[in-house]
């Protein structure tokens, strides 16, 4: 539990009285266990809590009992995103990095849109995300919302300035082709490869690329 804290420095309690009985950490540790289970909802928290409760209770006090779905709910309604967007990041880099094997880490980075994101009525576009995806151990280690007035290649900065880059080969398609995104990932300690524009082609971009 320390080193989970740790990982989520920065990242503050927004709740406030009666709100805060279960401990934020746990909460935030029972989450995550839960979606990397495949819980997609806080009722999935809720019961990876009940299930598993014998297991948490080896390493967590659960001082107030388990949490209820309407207190995880209430718990991320409340939660500043960005912040914990960074620090879970950076738990998700790690934990990939024990679970792969030496030598160098690929990151493929792309961006999709959402199904079922869309809104006729509201005239509202479909939610377009730009994700880092670690290839050897399955994991998603970022995701960043693309503005909808805007596309991924502003995006896709601000995505890997999150990551812990060094030694890794980075990988993208051509929209993901950009002079700011490879020295950022090249400055970073990283490579990368990424396709050119118009032809099936790649490019590896190091430090002296360019």
């Amino acid at each position: 539990m320390e080193k989970f804290r740790q990982f989520f420095n920065g990242v503050e309690d927004p709740r406030t009285g009666n709100a805060t009985r279960h401990d934020f950490y746990e909460m935030l540790t029972i989450a995550v266990f839960s979606t990397l289970s495949g819980g997609q909802t806080c009722v999935d928290m809720a019961d990876y809590a009940e299930q598993n409760e014998a297991f948490l209770r080896g390493f967590m006090r659960l001082e107030h009992g388990l949490p209820s779905h309407d207190t995880f709910s209430r718990l991320f309604r409340m939660i500043e995103p960005e912040p914990f967007a960074k620090a879970l990041s950076r738990f998700t880099s790690d934990w990939a990095g024990m679970l792969e094997a030496a030598g160098i880490r690929q990151i493929a980075v792309d961006g999709k849109a959402l199904r079922r994101t869309f809104s006729r009525a509201e005239e509202r576009s479909p939610l377009h995300l730009v994700s880092a995806f670690a290839t050897e151990s399955g994991i998603v280690l970022g995701q960043m919302a693309v503005d909808a007035k805007s596309n991924e290649i502003r995006a896709l900065p601000a995505l890997l300035e999150m990551l812990e880059l060094e030694g890794t080969l980075v990988t993208g398609d051509a929209m993901n082709t950009q002079r700011v995104a490879s020295e950022l990932i090249t400055g970073k300690g990283g490579d990368c490869v990424l396709a050119l524009k118009g032809n099936q082609k790649a490019l590896h971009a190091d430090a002296k690329a360019w």
